[in-house]
């Protein structure tokens, strides 16, 4: 055990980052560069479930990696317990997400873990950027590459995977794509695969003219009811900017016409948020979102700003209501560490929410801090 223990500690300082202690939160995830946070909760593990697992996206001297890290006691502390290095990292790495199996998938055992980010992202004018896969079959200790879901034709990019499993048994990658330009600026595609490896063809969730309009970062969750909501944002389509919408599909496999926006999310007042939401089920039910900046309907901050969550009572449908939120970040902007993609997660059994949000430090690093708070 002192051999593990001196060598997890050789990794910390390896890659710049320390555990985290017990520190008055919000407290920082990483001491280095943390961002696009992700946080999922262990429900498929068997000894292991309860397990808080977190991840980010950070760098070092041989590229960008992301540390996965735990907590065992409702997000009130967080070590590290493993590192997913992808052999393209080097050329850059974006938009990270964690995923646990809900059920068995080809020869991937239930409670499989799965890493997917776009890689390449700085690989100059002929990059090919490519949706890469790792999997962990140890709880998020140790990593492996799976399997490659698609790769760029063109220079364009592919961001932000989701997974989910829709009621068949097929696991599903999720992406925003790019490379449909000039036709459509981007649009929100799936692809299938029955073991993770190898994947089915591309289809269009979201593809909406004219060109400037772009659908993005997909989020899938499934209700209590068994149906399927994915949430996404919308930008360049009026009379929001990049606000956020949801749909629902009764079996995850099929989500309906792709000119079809869905349901803004807003409150009676018409306020929203701009930018890079993402969304988390609570255990009554109910809905929580975070975007980056939150404003009125007429698109000005509004109070609260960096510092609230919206929840909702009907899947998504009707009007949501806010709540604060657990970590404040003063004054954000359309940039992609601010409040970008912040990650919220249930704790205590409902009863507070966890929240993991990214800004900049005194030494102009983006940095990640976490922290919990009433979810009523």
């Amino acid at each position: 055990m002192r051999v593990l223990a001196a060598a997890l500690c050789l990794v910390l300082l390896a890659c710049g980052l320390s555990p985290a202690s017990a520190a008055p939160q919000p407290a920082r995830l990483v001491d280095g560069l943390g961002i696009y946070p992700r946080l999922i909760r262990l429900e498929h593990s068997g000894p292991a479930n309860g397990r808080i697992l977190a991840s980010v996206t950070s760098s070092d001297a041989s590229g960008k990696f992301s540390p996965i890290l735990e907590s065992t006691d409702e997000g009130a502390t967080f070590h590290l317990l493993g590192i997913v290095r992808d052999a393209e990292g080097w050329k850059g790495q974006c938009c990270a997400t964690l995923f646990e199996l809900p059920r068995r998938v080809g020869a991937l055992p239930e409670g499989t873990l799965l890493w997917a980010a776009s890689m390449g992202q700085d690989g100059g004018p002929n990059r090919r950027v490519a949706i890469r896969v790792h999997a962990s079959y140890d709880h998020g200790a140790t990593w492996t590459f799976l399997s490659e879901v698609t790769r760029s034709p063109n220079h364009d990019g592919k961001w932000e995977p989701e997974f989910s499993v829709d009621a068949n048994g097929e696991l599903i990658c999720h992406v925003a794509d790019e490379t449909e330009a000039p036709v459509y600026s981007q649009v929100v595609a799936r692809q299938a695969s029955a073991d993770g490896i190898h994947w089915g063809p591309k289809q269009e969730t979201l593809r909406m003219p004219p060109d400037p309009v772009r659908p993005g970062m997909p989020i899938v969750r499934q209700l209590p009811d068994g149906r399927y909501l994915m949430s996404y944002e919308i930008c360049n389509l009026k009379p929001t900017v990049c606000g956020s919408y949801t749909r629902i599909s009764a079996d995850g496999a099929g989500w309906g016409d792709p000119l079809d926006v869905g349901t803004r999310v807003m409150t009676k007042d018409g306020h929203y948020f701009q930018h890079a939401h993402t969304i988390t089920l609570m255990p009554d039910g109910r809905l929580l979102t975070v975007g980056q900046i939150y404003v009125d309907a007429h698109g000005r901050p509004a109070p609260g700003n960096g510092g609230t969550l919206l929840a909702n009572d009907h899947n998504g449908t009707g009007p949501w209501y806010p709540l604060p939120a657990p970590v404040v970040v003063p004054n954000p902007a359309n940039d992609p560490c601010p409040n970008f993609s912040s990650a919220i997660l249930a704790v205590d059994g409902g009863k507070n929410v966890l929240e993991i949000a990214a800004d900049f430090g005194p030494d102009h690093v983006c940095h990640a801090s976490f922290g919990k708070g009433p979810a009523q």
